[in-house]
């Protein structure tokens, strides 16, 4: 009977820091899983925009499909350079809610006017 209370006793103390360590794990991989899906997303409405050809400068946004947790926007902007003409930066940005906090998760590239014949360095 004593030790049926003590191993009870024990089960107490240590059940709720187990619980604890799931939830965590849980909580973490749900996370995991957004960040995963976002990156992917990300990297497809890239593709787009460089399938789209030379961007115009500017801001878009939008969701990924009717009543999605995910949402994107992209800025393209000018860059002046000596070396390049025609060269834009793009960035786009995914965001999403995740514990009702906004996560976000965003990505770089420059794309250049492919009919702008660059002057090569004698």
């Amino acid at each position: 009977m004593v030790e049926i209370l003590v191993t009870l006793a024990i089960m107490a103390a240590i059940l709720p820091a187990l619980l604890m360590v799931f939830r965590n794990a849980a909580r973490n991989q749900a996370l995991s899983d957004n960040q995963m899906t976002a990156l992917y997303l990300l990297k497809f409405r890239m593709a787009e925009i460089e399938r789209d050809g030379y961007p115009e400068v500017g801001e878009a946004s939008g969701e990924f499909g009717e009543g999605s947790n995910y949402q994107w926007e992209s800025v393209v902007e000018p860059v002046e350079s000596d070396m390049f003409d025609g060269l834009r930066r793009l960035r786009v940005t995914v965001t999403w809610q995740h514990l009702g906090r906004p996560k976000a998760i965003s990505m770089y590239s420059y794309m250049a006017d492919r009919q702008i014949q660059q002057a090569q360095p004698q």
